[in-house]
């Protein structure tokens, strides 16, 4: 169960998308509902079997149809996942899975964590009121509420006073690409030929205000500046900042540095991993971060600030630089990966790619979900 399926959503629908790929086949039966309309575009193509049950109402996502679904379908499956909170979805599934005496998951992919609390304080006194009834409910009667990693885990008992889960986390991650690298960069510099012989930084997530791509351009415009290396920006603007941002950059000095590519998806993103020099980061609230997965897959290193909450493990396999969300924190980064010789990233290059196939391939994170999922369904 998710809200959307809409890739433009973000990490967790790619996390659902691959792990439910993984777990078909390993011999189970995955099903995906969601709240979005029926008439979705790219639902069309989506691997897996997809019950859209919208639209939902408002943010909240109301759907009736979707809990109805849920209540008519729940004997059929062992158990069920909802995938993020604060939305009908999760609400959904505690009052169809009790009614019906099955047991039920909960992902929560970062929406616990503090930092929300700081950002958006009125927010946060609206979820306030609604946590008694709501979402703490939600994680108390879960079977297992799942964390993708220990920092997570920590974060998300900061958030609200009342607080009652079982905890356990699971490993995450993504699948490397499988297409052949050299198609994968032919058709990215194809689609942008500017980038064709440049040697350039990659931001690939969503446009959003916690993703620091303010910060980044302020950091990218103190160390590049004048220079030949560009700064590729991929994402969907979803919340219409891109604007404000191509403007600063243009205060700044560095438009003509930087490429705004929009959302890529297959060979296009692929492609870009795989022709940048490095991936940044600087987010200031990160639960995960696939993207930082994807770019250690594909034997890149990883910039990112200490928001990130697997950052402890890219440290520790000295498969990126960390430091903090700051204009300051990220100028060190990108100045440090500057100084760098060649064969000191080619170190850096080859700890990515193990980094990456020993915590984040997808059959790992699969295991690990149907592990803990076992030891309750017994």
């Amino acid at each position: 169960m998710i809200a959307s399926a809409n890739p433009e959503t973000g990490g967790p629908i790619e996390g659902v998308r691959q792990r439910g790929i993984v777990l078909q086949g390993m011999g189970h039966e995955v099903e995906i509902a969601s709240c979005d309309a029926p008439d979705g575009t790219w639902g069309k193509d989506f691997p897996l079997p997809l019950h859209t049950l919208g639209p939902g109402k408002g943010g909240y996502q109301h759907s009736p149809k979707l809990y109805e679904w849920l209540y008519q379908n729940g004997p059929r499956f062992d158990a069920v996942i909802a995938n993020g909170i604060w939305q009908f979805p999760s609400y959904a599934v505690r009052k169809a899975m009790l009614r019906l005496k099955k047991p039920y998951f909960v992902f929560t992919h970062g929406m616990l964590d503090p930092w929300f609390k700081k950002a958006y304080p009125l927010k946060h006194l609206k979820k306030s009121l609604y946590w008694p009834l709501g979402e703490y409910r939600v994680l108390r009667d879960a079977a297992a509420v799942l964390f993708t990693c220990e920092e997570e885990k920590e974060l998300a008992r900061q958030s609200f006073r009342l607080y009652k889960a079982n905890e356990r986390v699971v490993r995450y991650g993504t699948s490397a690409p499988t297409i052949d690298t050299a198609q994968q960069i032919s058709a990215f510099l194809e689609a942008f030929p500017q980038l064709k012989d440049q040697a350039f930084l990659l931001f690939l997530s969503r446009i959003h205000p916690k993703k620091g791509v303010d910060v980044l351009i302020q950091a990218f415009a103190k160390v590049y500046r004048g220079s030949n290396v560009r700064l590729v920006i991929a994402g969907p603007d979803q919340v219409g900042v891109a604007s404000e941002l191509k403007q600063l950059a243009e205060t700044l000095g560095v438009a003509n540095q930087i490429v705004w590519t929009g959302m890529l998806s297959g060979n296009l993103k692929w492609g870009a991993y795989h022709a940048c020099d490095v991936l940044v980061l600087p987010s200031h609230q990160e639960n995960f971060g696939i993207v930082v997965a994807e770019a250690l897959a594909c034997a890149k290193p990883v910039l990112i600030s200490n928001k990130v909450n697997i950052w402890r493990e890219i440290q520790a396999e000295k498969a990126g630089l960390v430091d903090a969300d700051t204009v300051d924190g990220t100028t060190r980064l990108l100045q440090s990966w500057s100084t760098l010789t060649t064969p000191e990233k080619a170190v850096f290059s080859t700890n990515a790619q193990r980094c990456f196939w020993d915590h984040f391939e997808i059959k790992g994170s699969a295991e690990s979900l149907v592990k803990v999922m076992q030891e309750y369904l017994k």
